[in-house]
């Protein structure tokens, strides 16, 4: 998506940009892509063109080149939640979740230094925490699939070798009726092989649908939290949920007494805890 670099001139790159902005909020996301495009030949250090580039590119499903804006949006400025919200968002459509959940967590860091301070993004801290537990969700599926084919390959290896055994034994030249006891035995055997199999894979299954410890639990969405913060009264939530809730009401949701996001202080224990509980047990994103 490069071209030839025009002479520097950050007003005309901002006009550009303003022009991109306006074909953006009219839904015509290619010609808005095309005037970012000709922005960041004007100046090509800004980050914001980057960025904004490539929240058309995500519109236009145009992954890679999302990936690309957002990561060089990033080298321009390190703190640039925009940039992982995007980024996270494609690496998502490229069934990279892993990387997506990394760059989702940034995002949400960088969010909530920005509703610290009161600035605009603090506002996205909703999606972004539903981008963070979507991501670590696809993650643990993904590597559950990559376990359950490990699994089948592993019962597919010994099958094989149980038939290898079993015709090897039959190979010394027994009578008929010796030859039909060791293949009933073998044919034994590997059922046997199987059914060890498929209980293993139904216990799996149990612990997919054991219950999410309330401790993990947000009491305002009943999602587990992945950002819990603890008010005065030593009630915590998520970060995102109580937000949400202050703007509507500056009270406790539990105990009604009055409460202002300034009073919320970061619940760390709690955060390790729940951020270990998911590690293992990634469908709990989803619970």
């Amino acid at each position: 998506m490069a071209g030839p670099e025009a002479t520097k001139d950050p007003s005309k790159a901002q006009q550009l940009k303003e022009e991109g902005n306006r074909h953006f909020q009219h839904g015509d996301y290619k010609s808005a892509e095309s005037f970012y495009t000709k922005a960041i030949l004007y100046d090509s250090e800004n980050p914001l063109l980057y960025t904004n580039r490539a929240m058309a590119l995500l519109k236009l499903s145009n992954w890679e080149h999302v990936i690309n804006d957002s990561n060089r949006a990033i080298e321009l400025l390190p703190e640039n939640m925009k940039a992982y919200y995007y980024l996270a968002q494609a690496q998502i459509a490229l069934h990279r979740p892993s990387d997506a959940y990394h760059s989702a967590k940034h995002a949400h860091l960088y969010c909530v230094q920005e509703l610290r301070k009161g600035e605009k993004g603090g506002g996205s801290i909703g999606v972004i925490t539903d981008l963070v537990l979507r991501a670590k969700l696809e993650d643990w599926e993904q590597k559950e699939d990559e376990r359950l084919k490990r699994v089948g390959g592993l019962l597919q290896e010994l099958t094989e070798k149980l038939k290898v055994d079993r015709d090897t034994e039959i190979s010394g030249g027994q009578e008929s009726e010796a030859i039909e006891k060791i293949k009933k035995e073998y044919e034994t055997k590997i059922e046997d092989l199987r059914k060890m199999f498929e209980i293993a894979g139904q216990v799996k299954q149990e612990e997919k649908r054991r219950k999410v410890p309330d401790w993990c639990i947000d009491t305002i969405t009943f999602r587990v939290m992945i950002d819990p913060v603890i008010t005065k009264t030593g009630q915590s939530y998520d970060r995102s949920s109580i937000m949400e809730h202050l703007k509507r009401s500056h009270t406790d949701p539990l105990t009604r007494e009055p409460l202002r996001a300034a009073e919320l202080r970061p619940n760390i224990a709690l955060r390790q805890a729940c951020e270990e509980f998911l590690q293992e047990n990634g469908w709990a994103a989803d619970w």
